[in-house]
């Protein structure tokens, strides 16, 4: 069966790279060495993917979204345009990392920042300008509407500080 990828000739994309079927790569995307991109997803004009990553099915990666070393996504995952998401995260499926025209400043659009080593569980929604810090857990079904520090545990909806770092 043909894949019927489309992929971008100015997208630069490292070795071991393996796609799924039916995915868009635009230009400007940079994709990591040993990078695993499952079916149906779509990484945007000048995202950056670092090494090492994993995304399982229908993943919106969007505009100039950087992403760090070592992270995994579950399926049904979407990452806003400008969102950072740091090495070693584990996200599970179905997270929203959300923006909104009512949160941009001038040409600055004000979205949200996973940080290294958190774990996001599923069916979780950051909603825009938080940020979760390192090595934070943010519990299944969550809607996270604050800022998160570091070695925190978070969880509920909204999502409220079950363990203080």
């Amino acid at each position: 069966m043909e894949k019927m990828n489309v992929i971008s000739d100015k997208a630069k994309i490292e070795k071991n790279f393996k796609i799924g079927n039916f995915c868009i790569i635009e230009e400007d995307a940079e994709i990591g060495d040993n990078v695993t991109i499952g079916n149906y997803c779509i990484v945007k004009k000048g995202a950056k993917i670092g090494d090492n990553c994993k995304f399982t099915a229908y993943c919106e990666i969007r505009d100039n979204v950087k992403i760090g070393n070592n992270t995994t996504f579950g399926s049904r995952c979407t990452i806003s345009a400008n969102a950072i998401i740091g090495n070693n995260v584990t996200i599970k499926y179905g997270f929203v990392l959300t923006d909104t025209p009512v949160l941009e400043r001038g040409d600055e659009k004000i979205v949200g920042i996973v940080d290294d080593n958190s774990l996001i569980g599923a069916n979780v929604t950051l909603m825009p300008g938080f940020n979760i810090g390192k090595n934070a857990t943010i519990g299944a079904c969550s809607q996270v509407r604050s800022n998160v520090g570091d070695n925190e545990v978070w969880y509920g909806n909204p999502a409220k500080i079950f363990i203080k770092s």
